[in-house]
């Protein structure tokens, strides 16, 4: 029997690296497609070079501003920004679901305003806040924040009101209170949603930092983004998006790392 399971087992496993090689090949083939088919098209004239730039260009021009040094202050600065408004917002975010999970009243009365407020267009805020604020790094931060605070809160305030409600009871049968509710049970339990909602934060900040670097900065992609196009120098446009998107990725892949190791894939039990 033991054999037998252990079979099961391995063939399991196998399946599971045979679908994860096959999941990374197709990924890495629709990206290498796309931009060959990019680059041809732009070589042939398919598309117009001049607003649609292609790889090869942006390249030239990433290693160009690698090398006088020119676009290493735009990366420190939106990442860093990135960085600290996500921290923010994990910190704030779960101190803040807590503090409703433990006070229904003032879940109550807040619940509809937060609502709102994650529902309000951030891009609409950022200008508010560069007035209110000022055009700083500070105020960057804020419109980070912003766009991912509220969405935050909601979410995880949802998923401790969604705990086993059995050993809830059992807490209380054995004298615990709301401190014992939270550390033994709410917050364990809420472990898995408060991963998923950073790897949802985490882009939104991004995003958020963006909207506040096109509006009141001198120094990050977002402004980059700003004053080539403002300069019609559509190849530098294009290279920061695509570095936005390498960041976001490998934010993605770290996150990916990080929630493995805590969460490893099980091989399931045959009996």
């Amino acid at each position: 029997m033991m054999s037998e399971i252990s079979y099961h087992q391995q063939q399991y496993i196998r399946h599971q690296k045979r679908e994860k090689k096959l999941v990374l090949f197709l990924r890495i083939f629709i990206l290498l497609f796309f931009l060959v088919l990019w680059e041809i098209s732009a070589r042939t004239g398919l598309i117009d070079s001049f607003i649609f730039s292609s790889p090869v260009m942006i390249w030239h021009s990433f290693c160009s501003m690698c090398r006088d040094g020119s676009i290493f202050p735009h990366l420190s600065v939106t990442i860093t920004e990135t960085l600290v408004s996500f921290l923010f917002v994990v910190v704030l975010g779960a101190g803040m679901a807590v503090l409703l999970w433990t006070c229904p009243r003032l879940a109550k009365i807040t619940e509809p305003y937060l609502v709102v407020l994650n529902s309000l267009p951030k891009s609409a805020l950022a200008p508010l806040l560069i007035v209110w604020l000022g055009a700083n790094e500070r105020t960057i931060i804020v419109c980070g924040m912003s766009v991912a605070i509220f969405g935050s809160i909601l979410n995880l305030y949802t998923g401790f009101g969604e705990a086993d409600p059995e050993k809830l009871k059992l807490i209380e049968t054995l004298g615990g209170g709301k401190k014992e509710k939270l550390m033994k049970i709410i917050l364990p339990s809420s472990v898995p949603l408060l991963l998923s909602v950073m790897k949802v934060n985490i882009g939104l900040c991004l995003v958020g930092v963006i909207i506040g670097e096109f509006i009141g900065a001198r120094k990050g992609l977002g402004y980059l983004i700003i004053y080539s196009s403002q300069t019609f120098k559509l190849t530098w446009v294009l290279m920061s998006i695509v570095i936005l998107m390498i960041i976001a990725m490998l934010l993605y892949v770290h996150y990916h790392s990080v929630h493995h190791r805590y969460y490893p894939v099980r091989t399931p039990r045959t009996d």
